[in-house]
């Protein structure tokens, strides 16, 4: 796997950053254990780069998968699924950590490897559902 090693403008230079939703991605957030084998299968499914994929250690230890903005909308998301979107009266914010140096609690459990890849959000989606 090629690691995408140019900083693109969303991630911060150093610590973390909360980012707007609905700007260069919306976000589906996966609490816990569930969330972590979900990031690992999608890896396993798209041979190692399964796009990007931020994670926290502390509180509910969520799992962010970054998807492109506006593909979590009209579908049917699983319970316990959270989406961080933007809409009309909504904004919600996506924690994004620097790709090197401390970031605690946040790190990347998969790194972008391209300026403009995301997870795919049917194959998180289709992933989700085969673990319900």
């Amino acid at each position: 796997m090629n690691t995408y090693n140019a900083q693109a403008d969303w991630i911060p230079a150093s610590g973390l950053q909360l980012r707007k939703a609905g700007v260069q991605f919306d976000a589906v957030r996966v609490d816990g254990d569930a969330g972590r084998a979900l990031a690992d299968e999608l890896a396993r499914l798209t041979g190692g780069d399964p796009g990007p994929i931020v994670e926290a250690a502390n509180r509910r230890r969520g799992v962010y998968f970054l998807v492109p903005v506006g593909s979590t909308s009209h579908r049917a998301w699983p319970e316990g699924v959270t989406r961080l979107t933007a809409g009309a009266g909504h904004v919600s914010y996506v924690p994004v950590p620097a790709l090197e140096g401390p970031t605690w609690p946040l790190s990347w459990r998969y790194r972008p490897t391209e300026p403009d890849r995301r997870v795919h959000t049917l194959l998180l989606l289709t992933a989700l559902n085969s673990h319900e």
